[in-house]
């Protein structure tokens, strides 16, 4: 367990180090989302109105931003170390998939935490939402699940893409989502074949909850619709444990 642990945390300082070089890297995971925010503001500016309760889409907006930019990045990055035969050394040097996995998500979790604090905090500062600390923490929890989630996914796709290119055709799946989460209409004013759909996007758990956030809700009132996020990670890291190969 502790040999583990040891090759885990190696695998994580390794990543942090080269994330500490990779200033581009840092760059779009960070400021990206930001800037795309703030274009959604004066898109929001725009449609002002007393009749339009800007938190109920800004909140859900930008939590499906960092779910896009994060599964994109985490795939595209994933694909190039395979390329480039890190992966393949890593099995050579006597890791299995799980440690692998584990320290990346460990790596890439600090830079995730880092994201979903600034993007919450830019939504706090010009949207001006006006919630307590309390709710602030448990949005952030649950954007923070939805950051850890993406990784995973984009792990999982990474698994099947032999080149960064391969990587794109699911970038439409991804702004499907949007549409079967819920954020931009009720699911249940979908088709009945896309709402069981819905139920496989993690973006429909996440906007489920925020929504009862943003309705006054605690998130012990809803601990079971919370804890299907952490449900589906380990789902999804299963997956990504079962098709992690040291070639292809």
């Amino acid at each position: 367990m502790i040999p583990s642990i040891k090759r885990m945390g190696a695998i994580a300082g390794r990543i942090l180090k080269q994330l500490r070089h990779d200033h581009r890297f840092v760059a779009i995971s960070l400021v990206f989302p930001l800037a795309i925010i703030y274009f959604i503001k004066l898109v929001f500016d725009a449609l002002a109105s007393p009749f339009f309760d800007i938190s109920v889409y800004v909140i859900p907006y930008a939590a499906f931003i960092v779910h896009f930019i994060t599964f994109i990045l985490t795939a595209i990055v994933l694909v190039r170390e395979r390329t480039a035969g890190t992966l393949a050394r890593m099995f050579v040097s006597g890791y299995n998939q799980i440690e692998i996995i584990s320290g990346y998500l460990i790596a890439y979790t600090v830079l995730a935490t880092a994201q979903s604090l600034m993007v919450l905090l830019e939504l706090n500062l010009l949207f001006e939402l006006g919630y307590g600390i309390k709710v602030m923490a448990e949005m952030y929890l649950v954007m923070w699940l939805l950051s850890i989630l993406s990784m995973a996914l984009g792990m999982l796709v990474s698994n099947f893409a032999r080149n960064e290119g391969q990587v794109f055709p699911f970038i439409p799946l991804v702004v499907l989502s949007v549409i079967l989460s819920g954020i931009i209409l009720p699911v249940e004013q979908l088709p009945e074949w896309s709402q069981i759909l819905s139920y496989l996007t993690p973006l429909y758990y996440t906007n489920e909850v925020l929504q009862e956030l943003i309705k006054g809700k605690a998130l012990v009132d809803d601990m079971a619709m919370l804890l299907r996020l952490p449900a589906y990670g380990l789902i999804l890291l299963a997956m990504v444990t079962a098709t992690l190969r040291e070639r292809d």
